[in-house]
């Protein structure tokens, strides 16, 4: 907004701007920089005399952490790897009899039941996993002892080694949940069978035999009355497998489902 003057008004007289006083620094002799080396100064010489206390115990600590590195590889190259290398070289007879009898369409049970037990003179599968427990051949064992016993109506024992089996490789792994699922079918437990279908299928994508559990999941909630349940496996084999075998009349399965 414009200001005016009255007429007759005289400004007053700009008040006389006294001289600022600035303050004066003072320096004590000791700058900031010299206050941090010797701070520092102190610091290190706190933790010479430290060390210098304690050097004992660091020591044998440092000596423990050496002394279990070294005692791990020792372990591992002495104990552990000449076991492994036995335990597949012992296990070598019964996979050959496994795989004879998966390949086989007569005398499957003798086949088996010599993978399980062991024939000329050679161990068995169950001889393996007893021996070499830890390894991971007696792991393998497991997986193929497990097998064995569902292909021979065994489907107690079947449970037992498959459900010890871990599997490293995803298709075994998957292969292992699902066939525990088969074994619950035989004995009637279709809930825990549902379970363990769904397991094999959690574990992961594989367009080989991700699908297979997916169908029998279907199937067994087809026939516990759960449609909606059934609908669900079904539809997912239409939406990621539709180049497996069980996606072949799919649709049919969904539609019966709805």
């Amino acid at each position: 907004m414009a200001t005016y003057n009255k007429r007759g008004y005289k400004a007053p007289k700009p008040e006389e701007v006294k001289d600022v006083v600035e303050p004066q620094e003072t320096f004590d002799g000791q700058s900031t920089t010299e206050e941090v080396f010797n701070t520092l100064d102190e610091t290190a010489s706190k933790t010479e005399e430290w060390v210098a206390r304690n050097q004992k115990p660091i020591l044998v600590g440092l000596l423990v952490v050496a002394l279990g590195l070294v005692g791990y590889m020792l372990y591992d190259r002495v104990l552990v790897e000449p076991k492994e290398t036995d335990a597949v070289n012992d296990m070598f007879q019964a996979e050959q009899y496994f795989i004879q009898a998966t390949n086989s369409t007569t005398a499957k049970d003798s086949l088996f039941n010599l993978a399980l037990n062991g024939g000329e003179g050679k161990m068995g599968l169950l001889s393996v996993i007893d021996t070499y427990s830890g390894t991971d051949a007696a792991n393998i064992a497991d997986y193929m002892a497990g097998m064995a016993y569902l292909n021979t109506g065994k489907y107690k024992e079947a449970i037992e080694h498959l459900d010890n089996y871990k599997g490293k490789e995803l298709t075994t792994g998957i292969l292992a949940k699902g066939a525990i699922g088969d074994a619950f079918v035989q004995l009637g437990q279709n809930e825990q069978a549902l379970e363990y279908y769904g397991k094999a299928v959690a574990m992961g994508d594989d367009a080989l035999v991700t699908p297979r559990f997916l169908f029998k999941a279907g199937q067994l909630s087809v026939q516990m009355n759960n449609k909606a349940e059934a609908n669900k496996y079904f539809t997912q084999i239409k939406d990621k497998y539709e180049s497996a075998p069980e996606a072949n009349n799919i649709d049919a399965y969904i539609a019966m489902t709805e």
